[in-house]
């Protein structure tokens, strides 16, 4: 986000506990019965239950004419599709499993959830390549920052331009 002053980045709900490593900002942390009430209400752009808890986008609320990054699972991806078939849809992959699982550990998450997130990471991987529209790898943060930045600076005049969307 430091490096694209035309992204804003939508901060997503979720009814899972906050990690001792985030501060609080990564998400807005609710209970289920208020995920739900949003549920009812229409609230979320997409939202899905992953491993037990709900995770959801509120409708996009951002600036103007900037460009609206979500941070979301191929089951939010499918959604947003659904919405908007032009979303542009990139699939973020950690170089190896092995390098998963070590970045699963090192956020702090407890053993039964590495186990599961790695026993649903063959299926999410197929899913997402099946959905992305760009596959960054995602071995070098600033290797592959500067991958998805060149990518949008070359797609934003064809997305911008009426006469291109045609």
């Amino acid at each position: 986000m430091d490096e694209d002053d035309q992204l804003w980045l939508s901060t997503s709900w979720t009814t899972r506990p906050q990690r001792d490593t985030e501060d609080g900002s990564e998400y807005h942390f609710v209970s289920r019965a208020e995920f739900e009430a949003a549920i009812r209400d229409h609230a979320f752009l997409e939202w899905a239950e992953f491993h037990g808890h709900l995770y959801g986008t509120p409708k996009p609320t951002g600036p103007g004419e900037l460009d609206v990054l979500l941070e979301i699972e191929v089951q939010g991806a499918e959604q947003v599709l659904a919405h908007d078939p032009h979303a542009l849809v990139f699939l973020i992959l950690p170089p190896s499993l092995a390098q998963l699982e070590d970045r699963l550990r090192g956020r702090g998450d407890i053993e039964e959830h590495v186990r599961t997130r790695l026993s649903s990471a063959p299926d999410e991987l197929a899913k997402g390549h099946a959905l992305a529209t760009h596959v960054v790898v995602n071995d070098d943060l600033e290797r592959a920052t500067a991958e998805i930045l060149s990518i949008l600076e070359e797609l934003r005049p064809q997305r911008r331009s009426p006469s291109k969307k045609d």
